[in-house]
């Protein structure tokens, strides 16, 4: 077929906003893989979080996680692409997000981490079902998180913070944009702002497991929705957006496709020439 590599953002692309792999998008994801083509899922999750549903996929050999900061062969765990943050420049971050009205976390070592009184709050912090469930599922609550990083020693992947409303989201997003030039600020939800290292990105990424399976960049397609998109819409040979994307995403992608919930994955790729 003419792509060599697919790359699929997941929440609010290749799933639905209830968090579900459809039947046609998996159907249309294994009729390019018949022909040839790499589905990689990229996602700002980390391994662990990615849905079941998606990583029992048979054709998955690949996958970017924690946007951009590690890719990973699934068969045998190997680490292709690799971008962390110091530890000490995590602690830094949160001394500053410890002065905001937020609660925050960290991935490291494929897994999340987060204060414990942080941790406690997010019941009461109006968070979205999907979002809390992934905080109370997938997070390791510790008495001091950034004590937690200095025992520890070594590099983090991801720093996420969760805001009270929009408005106090785009304003931290801003300060933090100014405050820590050398950090990738992205999102993936209306209230969380995204920290990595700045050659952590879904782009970076792509562009690296292509170099790796000797895939020119003009042979990848690549699907999302936000921020932490953008830079994969933008590097991929085509960008595709979906009908639910955010601005940033529509403009840097080729063309749009139908929202998540109506199957946009599938629509696109019907539309090719297997």
């Amino acid at each position: 077929m003419e792509y060599q590599l697919i790359a699929l953002d997941l929440d609010g692309t290749l799933l639905r906003s209830d968090k579900t792999l459809s039947p046609e998008n998996a159907a249309a994801l294994a009729r390019a893989a018949a022909a040839g083509a790499e589905i990689v899922p990229a996602t700002g999750r980390f391994l662990r979080a990615v849905p079941p549903a998606v990583r029992a996929l048979p054709f998955l050999h690949y996958v970017i996680t924690v946007n951009g900061a590690r890719v990973v062969e699934l068969a045998t765990d190997r680490t292709l692409y690799r971008a962390e943050l110091p530890w000490e420049r995590g602690v830094e971050v949160m001394e500053y997000l410890d002065t905001l009205l937020v609660i925050y976390d960290c991935y490291m070592d494929g897994w999340g981490w987060m204060t414990q009184s942080l941790y406690d709050l997010s019941l009461d912090f109006a968070l979205p079902p999907h979002t809390l469930a992934l905080i109370r599922d997938f997070r390791t609550p510790v008495p001091e998180l950034k004590t937690h990083l200095a025992r520890v020693g070594h590099g983090l992947q991801k720093i996420q913070a969760y805001f009270p409303d929009v408005a106090q989201k785009r304003r931290g997003m801003e300060e933090l944009a100014r405050r820590f030039p050398d950090l990738e600020l992205s999102s993936s939800s209306p209230r969380n702002v995204e920290m990595n290292s700045k050659d952590a990105t879904k782009g970076k990424a792509l562009a690296a497991l292509a170099a790796a399976l000797k895939i020119d960049l003009s042979r990848t397609l690549a699907f999302g929705d936000d921020l932490n998109d953008v830079s994969m819409l933008r590097t991929a040979g085509r960008g595709v957006a979906m009908g639910n994307a955010c601005p940033e995403a529509v403009t840097a992608a080729d063309a749009v496709t139908l929202p998540c919930d109506e199957d946009g994955v599938a629509a696109f790729l019907d539309g090719l020439d297997f």
